[in-house]
């Protein structure tokens, strides 16, 4: 019998050569080579992931029967929410953590990460993050409007900002949320300081919390010109609702509060049913002179498919359905996964435009036009955030004349 375990020659092998892959870079196109790793990931996660093998073999596949990658069943998100989908025992687990439960927030998914997976994903959302995040910078001075892994050990989000922290961010780059909620003087300061020297910063963390600042500032009549090359990455928002505003209307906030263009907003899905973040291509595409046309990038050791709702068969390019994703760096899951966004193909990659609501099997479009996708925040901090804000106006005043009288 084939030995699956972390330790096996199988998996450190398996490890090594997605590993490969992925630091082959963004131009990789070596579709044979990605559908043999899947096909090996297949084998490991149909005779690891108990709850996975019964899918599977209830649908008819397993292992030797499967050629072709878009052939691998794709396990639905719920299962997440279910069951333990990992392929290694979880008391091997590095990293412990929950989704969003966006749909259900009392029935949040389980993702348990080993150390060989964790290495893969650092890997992988690292040179993600450097191509469209920091493609023209080394390091910045870097803000994360979330709480520490500390903190929030149990939140994914606080968790893979933690190593871009690291990977990016200058020595003086700092968490904004603590145990009372968000330093909103310290935010503040550090704006104005960056008016001041010249330099850029970067201000990263969830679309709702961007949200949440900027209507603040708005109520207050406040408002900041940061420096050129200043940029914004947020991550959660579908559809037309970005927190509580469009998407229109956050850049155009963006602007006029921050003073930062469209092209310096990035917008990152991450989901914790999948390894891979899917970035947007806007600043990247701009430093390089090409239209803004936004869309999520696929990155090569990625797949991403659109799918009817009801006979999950891929539909045409521009027409939307639930999205499919398949991802060599899910190696410590499943390779396939089928979510419960909508989305539509584009010719730079994927949009997202919902979340599918399964009601008589029709899809609630009102339902999707109102929703506001991942939160990445707990009740808690959601609380304290906007409790912070309510002095933003007093703070701008009082480090002003502080300032002022220096």
């Amino acid at each position: 019998m084939k030995d699956y375990s972390l330790e096996s020659d199988f998996v450190q092998q398996l490890d090594h050569d997605i590993l490969s892959y992925v630091e082959r870079g963004l131009e990789n196109d070596d579709e044979a080579g990605f559908n043999v790793l899947a096909l090996r990931c297949f084998d490991l996660q149909f005779n690891t992931v108990e709850p996975y093998r019964r899918f599977c073999i209830d649908k008819g596949k397993e292992p030797g029967k499967v050629e072709r990658w878009e052939d691998i069943p794709a396990a639905p998100s719920m299962a997440f929410k279910k069951f333990v989908m990992t392929s290694f025992p979880a008391e091997r687990a590095e990293q412990r953590y929950f989704t969003s439960g966006t749909t259900d927030p009392m029935n949040k998914g389980k993702i348990l990460r080993d150390k060989g997976g964790v290495a893969l994903i650092n890997a992988a959302n690292g040179l993600l993050t450097r191509q469209y995040v920091f493609p023209d910078v080394d390091r910045m001075r870097m803000f994360l409007m979330v709480p520490s892994p500390e903190i929030a050990p149990g939140m994914g989000m606080a968790v893979g900002l933690d190593v871009v922290r690291r990977m990016f961010g200058t020595p003086d780059s700092r968490y904004l949320i603590g145990r009372r909620g968000l330093d909103l003087e310290f935010l503040l300061s550090v704006i104005m300081e960056a008016e001041r020297s010249g330099e850029p910063i970067v201000i990263i963390g969830s679309t709702a919390g961007f949200v949440y600042f900027m209507k603040a500032c708005e109520r207050d009549g406040v408002r900041f010109r940061l420096p050129s090359g200043s940029r914004l990455c947020d991550g959660g928002g579908y559809l037309e609702q970005f927190g509580e505003c469009s998407r229109e209307e956050f850049y155009l906030k963006s602007k006029e509060i921050l003073d930062v263009d469209e092209h310096h907003c990035v917008n990152v899905l991450g989901m914790g049913e999948v390894s891979t973040n899917f970035f947007d291509n806007v600043l990247k595409d701009h430093l390089a002179g090409r239209p803004l046309q936004r869309a999520k990038v696929i990155p090569p050791w990625t797949r991403t498919q659109v799918v009817d709702v009801e006979t999950l068969q891929p539909v045409p390019d521009g027409d939307s359905g639930l999205l499919r994703h398949y991802d060599l760096v899910n190696r410590g899951m499943v390779v396939a996964v089928q979510t419960d966004n909508v989305g539509f193909m584009t010719p730079g990659g994927f949009e997202i435009v919902g979340r599918w609501k399964k009601t008589s099997r029709e899809l609630e479009t009102e339902a999707i036009k109102h929703a506001h996708g991942p939160r990445f925040m707990t009740p808690i901090i959601e609380f304290l955030l906007k409790r912070s804000l309510k002095k933003v106006g007093k703070l701008h005043e009082k480090i002003v004349r502080t300032k002022e009288s220096h």
